[in-house]
């Protein structure tokens, strides 16, 4: 028989046993909860990452060793592991326009005079540019060297696409993908700017095309807009590299010639290209002969005030539209 201390004493023992049982189980449940919970984490923000073109790189400055996540492998068209990045390797796949500015930002952060905020581009082993978004920061030891360099990329392609084809629209005439009267504006003003520096003179010639409305009236709108995109290609091939055309009205042109040192040689250059429109144009199974007023204004001798030169070539494009003397420039 087991006396009553016997039975007490195993019981106390059973339930220590099972209660360390249940404390190892419940700590190995704990583990396990924790492992997951880490794992999850981390997937999270694997994904995150990914979701968000995102990704980051780790740069050791003294020995070059470049750690790169695999979403910065990807925004340099690589495979994950697929090459051993070096600062090297990145600053040859940066695009050689870019390559000078992103080293000099680079270059002023690990001296720590500014923080690393840049965008540039990259070109790919197949030729594609993309558009990268970098920050970072710089780790220095107690003698102010650098140490490590840290940051984080994105891929801004798609948002630099959107804003530049957003800044084309505002800038761009949408049929003829000349600049429109606001960009020629900002031509002129750069031009005489220009001109004032060194000493010479700036012609403005504009142009209204004198056959255009009965085009429209009776062949339609889709005839003349072709008969439009034909005036511009046609222009645009007249002029110098170092000149603009512009369309900044429904059927007016402007041509803005700079480094002009003569009068008669900006009217030389007007003759010219009144001459584009000699030759028919050809839209479909039609030829038109489209006619052209010029006027012609002068910087500095006939105005140095950006309003007033294009006031005073614009009346004289009018004058001569309205004058018996084809030909007549005034």
């Amino acid at each position: 028989m087991i006396s009553v201390m016997e039975h007490t004493l195993l019981l106390f023992v059973l339930g220590c046993a099972c209660g360390w049982l249940l404390a190892i189980g419940w700590i190995r449940h704990r583990a396990r909860v924790s492992i997951l919970d880490v794992n999850e984490e981390l997937d999270r923000y694997r994904r995150s990452q990914m979701f968000a073109n995102m990704g980051v790189w780790d740069w050791s400055v003294k020995n070059d060793v470049l750690y790169w996540s695999n979403e910065v492998y990807a925004m340099f068209g690589y495979e994950p592991g697929e090459v051993t990045p070096t600062y090297q390797f990145f600053i040859d796949a940066v695009h050689p326009d870019d390559r000078a500015r992103v080293q000099a930002a680079e270059d002023a952060c690990l001296e720590n005079l500014t923080s690393h905020d840049i965008t540039y581009r990259v070109v790919w082993p197949d030729g594609t540019i993309k558009w990268l978004h970098e920050t970072g920061d710089v780790l220095f030891d107690d003698e102010g060297e650098a140490i490590k360099f840290t940051g984080v990329l994105w891929d801004v392609t798609v948002d630099k696409e959107q804003h530049d084809e957003i800044l084309h629209l505002a800038h761009y005439d949408g049929l003829t993908g000349l600049p429109n009267r606001e960009l020629f504006r900002d031509h002129l003003k750069d031009a005489i700017a220009r001109a004032e520096r060194h000493g010479s003179m700036v012609a403005l010639v504009f142009m209204d095309l004198n056959k255009f409305k009965p085009i429209n009236d009776t062949f339609g709108h889709r005839l003349g807009d072709q008969v439009l995109i034909q005036v511009g290609q046609r222009l645009k091939g007249s002029i110098r590299s170092i000149d603009s055309v512009a369309r900044i009205g429904g059927d007016e042109f402007v041509v803005t010639l700079e480094d002009i040192n003569t009068e008669q040689e900006a009217r030389g250059v007007a003759e010219k290209l009144r001459a584009v429109f000699d030759e028919d144009f050809a839209v479909e199974d039609y030829f038109f002969d489209v006619g052209v007023s010029i006027g012609i204004s002068l910087y500095p001798e006939d105005a140095q005030d950006l309003d007033r030169l294009i006031h005073i070539a614009d009346m004289a494009m009018y004058r001569e539209k309205n004058s018996r003397y084809a030909g007549q420039l005034r």
